[in-house]
């Protein structure tokens, strides 16, 4: 399916590209800029924007249940993380079922407004978060590098238990 592959090359046109590296986090592969800071506490893989405007959470698992269908993955998935609050827009991201949603947040005195967007996915055997959070007012140029981000997930291929 090329037309993810084109849809990153037109929202990369309209922006100075950020040079982005293949990261490799347990199951799970994903570009993220060259640029950002990784770090990593409980297992939580975290990367910031050297402006301080941005950063990036990436969770990866393993699905407990062997053999669970990669959409009652994602269900379940969604389900804990509160899918009765709506906001999820399901989609498919390294050939597996994924959702994404975003939220804002202020502060209460309104000086400060977060964005946050999230995507979560699951292949059946490996689950995952994309946790974007941004600085409101510079989510325009953080919301297209997100989708270019989420945009290149792909799981690692397994060389054990090939064919069923």
């Amino acid at each position: 399916m090329m037309l993810g592959s084109l849809l990153v090359m037109v929202l990369a046109a309209g922006e100075p590209a950020a040079e982005l590296t293949k990261y490799e986090v347990k199951t799970l592969a994903l570009q993220v800029p060259s640029e950002w800071q990784q770090s990593e506490a409980d297992g939580t893989q975290r990367f910031d924007d050297p402006t301080g405007d941005a950063y990036l959470l990436v969770d990866v698992g393993t699905v407990q249940s062997a053999g669970m269908k990669p959409q009652k993955c994602l269900e379940k998935i969604l389900t804990a993380m509160g899918s009765e609050q709506g906001g999820w827009k399901q989609l498919k991201l390294g050939k597996a079922p994924a959702a994404r949603r975003v939220d804002s947040d202020t502060t209460p005195d309104g000086a400060e407004s977060v964005q946050t967007v999230t995507y979560v996915g699951c292949d059946g055997k490996t689950t995952w978060s994309l946790v974007f959070h941004m600085d409101a007012k510079k989510k325009d140029r953080f919301e297209t590098l997100a989708e270019k981000v989420a945009g290149s997930v792909a799981y690692a291929k397994s060389s054990a238990r090939k064919g069923k």
